[in-house]
């Protein structure tokens, strides 16, 4: 059995970061300490704030992140050293945090301490990033209540990707908490996470601080031309101006890069080494946690005299043997372990693992087993395999990945080889990896496939290619899959079909691809019988149009068992929208909600969000949209991806923000052409139809409209219909009007669904000019969820009677309009409404604006959560923030709505309703 993956022991407990005498290095730094030292300050007095420092291998970060632990005062330092062997192991550097704070666990709340627990492998289950990563942020809220925090993390470019997003995360939450970060990470090996954090960069030193620095050696005489070139060398880098002399400096000139010469240094001090001694500082460097209880005994292991050997090996000054193994530079352990012949290598690795627990640590004894050159062994291969099982289970795609790719070098069969290299590319993939899966999709192709293996070669070509820049070639590798599958797996063949959709529209839908999929369907094998299938009712519809196809689309939406957001809600939210289901939709959004909160997906979480978002500016809620805006906001941020730009172009739309959308606009367009997702591009053009129609600037509205159905497939053009024939009919383009309302009633029609009969209704009013379509619209939309498209035809029976002279009539369509459209914040509608009612002689009441118009999308949603009676850790819970951040935000919320106190805001009307 495979098992768990036990506690991670790995990892130095402290960092110790710098050599004895690197403060050498520290030379011409001044301005460096004084930023770090104001930082320390800053928290302090209780402004958190993270730094991640740049520079070259040899410029002095470990030495400066030293300086900082040991001159700051009145602070606790937690360290944490990055491992390049430790890089695949989830959450490993995390734990080198948090191990000094574990005995505050049980005073954290139970799903807080169940996630640390659960992502440092003491209980079953799969960490999720984001509970992790609150509960570290409240771990060091609680610790920094007695002192201040600073956490230094030292070559943070070796951190594995778990720990790395998660030290991210806090970074951007401790602006309220007195905890300070440091990174310090090599040019180009930030994580992507750490990329958008402040930077700091550690350049050479000047000629004058190097000069200074060679002079410090005072046991080195030096004449002038020697040290011209040295400092030349050099170029200020200060662990090369401590090395370099101590090669001699009257070499011919090397061409090598620093990093390499600076290796080369270190190698040096190897030579005459006694070979036991070798051996031992070999076995150092192949274990990367600096543990002594392993070194200890795999020198025994070895035969290895350790009182001799690692005599001589410190006399080096390359290793510090104490309560932790730690080199003097990550440079020395590399170049140390590089400077060994292959076959001490693998000694070192085999004598690790024969002292490694297999009940403590069965993956490090895997790996260890894996690097000790044994050749191809199924056995080694097979653990490997349970290690990627263990690392998946923690959460660790990145982990998965590596073992799964060391298991397929380690398999004897080519069977085996080709099984576990297709899995490990799925895994790179997974981990977000896709360079690594690409450069492995190349040896693939040069192996030999069976039929099913090379559909699933195209699978994972085709995500690489959705995933990649060019995602237009995706649905194409999939339906390769499709087709070779047809005969061996029928059913896997329809869903190929099906994920060629599904990933098409988690992607934004890239042009053209539902006819592209559809049309290719219609040879796909049959379905099972007597099960709703949605490639049926999808191909029925793209063939027969939606009166035949909706019993079938109904079918396979709802579903027998389990309905099919379930297990495809990207593509339960278009049938759901094709069939002017917003009721349907809105079951889809809740659930996505839950499941993504209960499961901590932010991937589910963040499409639920979004969906929110176009439910509530649809509705009318457009406090709720912003809210939830905000929050999608929020857990892209905590993830280090961007934000979903649409819902926010569609609520400034819906408001009628001419500035606002003119800026979005150009940002979600630009995106979605760099892309070719062309119904992103579609819906950015109705977003603008719709601000135009409501502007009244109906020319634009036109353009606006044509442009978004000339972006997306022929049959899925719901809402942007009833904004072509507004414009269409307002420019006397009567012929476009009516090709466009002979679309929209053949859809709406065939579901019979209030909100889709009403907006259809109105839009036949505009078209035929009869009384008895407005009515029919006010009548059908007075049972819809859809209150501005309720105002808009209120609004326009008003305009009608108004223009037939019935002005009584008219004002109390008009005044309806005004007030739905207005208290709802649809102001370009509401505008439009309060003209009309002039334009009758009536006086418009000036309506207050709603209460949100000056907060953020966060503070809106902290303001509604708070005035539902959730305390300031439950909201923090909610927006993945700190309890203090969410009391800042409430203090400029109550200063901006002219109140003192939470149970005012609950009394507020704008937030009152939750």
């Amino acid at each position: 059995m495979c098992g768990r993956r036990p506690a991670y022991a790995g990892g130095s407990l402290v960092s110790g970061m710098a050599p004895a005498g690197s403060f050498g290095r520290l030379v011409g730094r001044r301005e460096e300490i004084g930023c770090l030292a104001d930082l320390v300050a800053a928290a302090r007095a209780g402004r958190g704030a993270a730094l991640v420092v740049h520079g070259e291998a040899g410029m002095g970060k470990s030495a400066l992140l030293d300086h900082a632990r040991l001159t700051a005062h009145k602070v606790r330092v937690l360290c944490v050293s990055g491992a390049q062997y430790d890089s695949e192991l989830p959450f490993a550097a995390l734990h080198q945090l948090c191990l000094p704070l574990l005995s505050r666990l049980s005073g954290l709340p139970a799903r807080r301490r169940e996630a640390l627990r659960t992502a440092f492998g003491l209980v079953n289950g799969t960490p999720d990033v984001l509970r992790v990563g609150l509960a570290v942020l409240e771990l060091l809220s609680c610790a920094a209540k007695e002192r201040a925090l600073l956490c230094l993390i030292d070559d943070a470019h070796w951190l594995d990707t778990a720990s790395a997003r998660v030290l991210a995360f806090l970074a951007r939450r401790i602006a309220c908490e007195p905890v300070a970060m440091v990174f310090a990470v090599r040019p180009g090996g930030a994580a992507g996470e750490l990329e958008e954090l402040p930077g700091l960069h550690l350049g050479g030193l000047s000629d004058t601080d190097a000069q200074t620095l060679l002079a410090a050696r005072s046991h080195l005489t030096l004449d002038d031309q020697v040290r011209q070139r040295l400092m030349a060398e050099a170029r200020g880098n200060p662990l090369a101006l401590l090395e370099l002399p101590l090669a001699g400096g009257f070499a011919p000139p090397d061409t090598a890069s620093l990093p390499t010469r600076i290796e080369r240094s270190y190698q040096a001090r190897l030579e005459g080494l006694p070979a036991a001694a070798r051996l031992l500082l070999t076995v150092a460097s192949a274990d990367p946690t600096g543990d002594p209880q392993l070194l200890w005994p795999a020198a025994r292991h070895l035969d290895i005299d350790i009182a001799v050997a690692g005599m001589a090996a410190a006399a080096t000054g390359l290793v510090d043997f104490s309560t932790r193994i730690h080199f003097c530079h990550p440079l020395a352990r590399s170049a140390v372990y590089r400077a060994a012949p292959a076959q001490e290598r693998y000694m070192a690795h085999r004598a690790l693992a024969e002292v490694t627990d297999p009940a403590a640590d069965p993956d490090r004894l895997a790996w260890h087993r894996a690097q000790s050159g044994t050749g191809p062994d199924e056995d080694i291969a097979a653990e490997l395999e349970c290690s990627a099982l263990r690392a998946r289970a923690r959460g660790g795609t990145a982990a998965t990945a590596a073992f799964l790719e060391r298991a397929a070098v380690l398999s004897p069969t080519s069977v085996k080889r080709t099984e576990r290299t297709l899995a490990a590319v799925g895994a790179h993939i997974e981990a977000g990896m896709n360079d690594s899966a690409r450069h492995l999709l190349t040896a693939v192709a040069n192996m030999p496939l069976d039929q099913r293996q090379r559909a699933q070669l195209d699978l994972l070509k085709g995500q690489l290619a959705i995933l990649g820049s060019n995602p237009g070639n995706g649905p194409r590798f999939i339906l390769r899959a499709a087709q070779q599958l047809a005969d061996i797996d029928p059913q896997w063949s329809r869903q190929c079909y099906l994920d060629a959709l599904e990933t098409s529209l988690g992607a934004g839908r890239v042009t053209g691809v539902m006819d592209l999929v559809l049309t290719a369907a219609r040879n796909a094998p049959p379905p099972a019988p007597d099960v709703p299938d949605v490639l049926e009712a999808l191909i029925r519809l793209t063939t027969d149009g939606h009166r035949a196809a909706y019993p079938l689309l109904r079918k396979a939406l709802d579903g027998d068992d389990t309905p099919l957001w379930t297990h495809r809600p990207a593509l339960a939210v278009v049938i759901a929208s094709e069939l002017w289901d917003p009721d349907t939709h809105t079951v889809i959004t809740q659930w996505l909600m839950k499941t993504g909160r209960a499961s901590g997906s932010p991937l589910l979480l963040r499409f639920g969000l979004a969906q929110t978002a176009t439910a509530m500016a649809l509705a009318g809620d457009l406090g709720q949209a912003m809210a939830a805006i905000a929050e999608e906001e929020a857990v892209a941020d905590a993830i280090g991806g961007p934000a979903v730009t649409y819902p926010r172009l569609q609520l400034a739309a819906m408001r009628g923000r001419r500035e606002e959308v003119s800026k979005l606009f150009d940002t979600v367009t630009a995106a979605a052409t760099a892309s070719g997702t062309g119904r992103l591009i579609a819906d950015a053009h109705w977003a603008a139809a719709v601000l135009h129609n409501g502007l009244a600037d109906h020319p634009a509205a036109l353009a606006a409209a044509r442009r978004a159905v000339a972006h997306t497939d022929f049959y899925l053009t719901g809402f942007i219909l009833p904004e072509l024939v507004e414009a269409a009919v307002r420019c006397g383009e009567y012929e476009t009007a009516a090709t466009a309302l002979d679309s929209l009633t053949e859809s709406t029609d065939a579901s019979a669904t209030s909100s889709g009969l009403g907006i259809a209704a109105y839009a036949r009013g505009l078209v035929t000019g009869h009384e008895e379509h407005y009515r029919q619209a006010v009548a059908h939309l007075e049972k819809s969820p859809l209150v501005p498209y309720r105002g808009r035809a209120h609004l326009l029976y008003g305009q009608w009677l108004r223009h037939k002279g019935r002005r009584r009539e008219a004002k109390d369509q008009l005044r309806t309009a005004h007030q739905l459209l207005s208290q709802a914040g649809i102001e370009a509608f509401a505008r439009r409404a309060a003209d009309e009612l002039r334009a009758t002689g009536e006086k418009v009441p000036d309506r207050s604006k709603p209460g949100y118009d000056q907060l953020t999308e966060q503070e809106v949603r902290i303001a509604r959560l708070v005035a539902t009676g959730a305390t300031s850790k439950e909201v923090a819970a909610r927006l993945l923030l700190s309890p203090r951040t969410i009391d800042a935000h409430l203090r400029n919320i109550f200063r901006k709505c002219g109140i003192t106190s939470r149970r005012q805001l609950k009394d507020h009307p704008a937030f009152g309703s939750g």
